[in-house]
């Protein structure tokens, strides 16, 4: 697998779990403290993103990096 299927399958693990708490992009982006278009693409798979990054987005779905990691890699 590839590293673009990695990020486009985490992406999608995301706005699922967005989705699920009905949220939409922009009310998740600032609950995370990003940007909009920067969630927009993490969640398109675009972005390699860091660590901390990661732990913002966890954080903000009340849930674990290694619970968003889980069987992505």
């Amino acid at each position: 697998m590839q590293g673009s299927d990695y990020r486009r399958r985490l992406g999608e693990r995301i706005r699922k779990l967005r989705n699920q708490r009905g949220w939409s992009q922009e009310e998740f982006a600032d609950i995370c403290g990003v940007n909009r278009s920067y969630m927009g693409r993490i969640e398109r798979g675009e972005l390699n993103l860091t660590l901390d990054s990661l732990a913002k987005v966890g954080k903000g779905l009340g849930t674990s990096v290694s619970t968003l990691l889980k069987n992505i890699v």
